[in-house]
């Protein structure tokens, strides 16, 4: 004997009215009616092919088979109060998890602080971030590992959803040891020819400042590659070449005394950090939540 559609109900009536021990009670919390109640448990009756409940003067009682069907019925419902209860904590954010793909750059100077201020709201959120390249994390996301990503902008794919968030403007910064670029403003033509410290091949901002220059019909082949935005600055420090940082995140690096800005005549374009989402998975409560947060 199967349970087929429909039957789902008949066992809630059952259970409340097991539970209560009385038919109007059990219709009292089901809000429907007493007749509604009784005729119900007649059609499970029928179905089962037993007697369930036999009345007394002061209610119902289980029968021997009744009983054995509630337990069974009980832990059922035990299971599914459960699970509501979870759902309801997990959409109150009072328990879940997030996880995050960035880089390191962004991970650092502009994901850390919404880190921060979120798990200061929400402290029983788990939040998980795994540091990735704009098209690794796209990858992690199209393969279900994390819920969102934050990425460096311009990126073309039709499976993901793109909210663009803070502006970022690319410029370049050296030593003293250049100190003739330090006054009025530099072409790209007369910058190309100076050792350039740069972003290792394949980044996205490498292939904006690549862009760049291309723009202005040139190539640029750079002395220094490296992996790290905040290597760079350390680098353009120690007099080995002009360094193309971050100006949002030039702070950390104190650009005052022994490195100053170069100002280019065009500048640099600006381009935006964006938050990419899947199109075709819908996002946690939890997810939403953080994502409200960011700029």
């Amino acid at each position: 004997m199967f349970l087929v559609e429909g039957n789902i109900e008949w066992y809630k009536v059952f259970y409340m009215v097991a539970r209560y021990g009385n038919l109007s009670r059990a219709a009292e919390k089901l809000f429907i009616t007493q007749p509604a109640v009784t005729h119900t448990i007649k059609q499970l009756e029928a179905h089962l092919g037993n007697q369930l409940l036999f009345r007394t003067s002061r209610g119902v009682k289980l029968t021997e088979n009744g009983e054995i069907l509630y337990q069974h019925i009980e832990k059922a419902f035990q299971h599914l109060m459960t699970a509501e209860r979870m759902l309801v904590e997990i959409h109150q954010l009072q328990q879940g998890e997030i996880t995050i793909g960035a880089g390191d750059t962004l991970c650092k100077h502009y994901l850390l602080p919404y880190l921060k201020m979120f798990h200061e709201t929400y402290p029983d959120i788990k939040i998980q971030v795994t540091n990735r390249t704009t098209q690794e994390t796209i990858r992690l996301l199209k393969d279900g590992v994390i819920d969102f990503g934050i990425i460096n902008l311009p990126v073309q794919d039709s499976q993901v959803a793109i909210r663009q968030s803070l502006s970022l403007q690319d410029c370049f910064i050296a030593s003293r040891k250049f100190s003739e670029l330090a006054e009025g403003y530099i072409t790209p033509a007369i910058l190309v020819n100076y050792p350039l410290i740069l972003l290792e091949s394949g980044s996205s901002i490498r292939q904006h400042i690549n862009w760049y220059f291309r723009s202005h019909g040139l190539e640029i082949a750079p002395e220094i590659e490296l992996g790290s935005v905040d290597l760079l600055a350390d680098f353009a420090r120690a007099g080995l070449g002009i360094a193309c940082i971050i100006h949002n995140f030039t702070e950390p690096f104190s650009l005052q005394g022994d490195l100053f800005e170069i100002r280019l005549t065009p500048p640099i374009p600006t381009r935006n950090i964006g938050v990419v989402t899947l199109k075709s998975v819908p996002l946690s409560s939890a997810a939403r939540k953080f994502i409200d947060m960011l700029p």
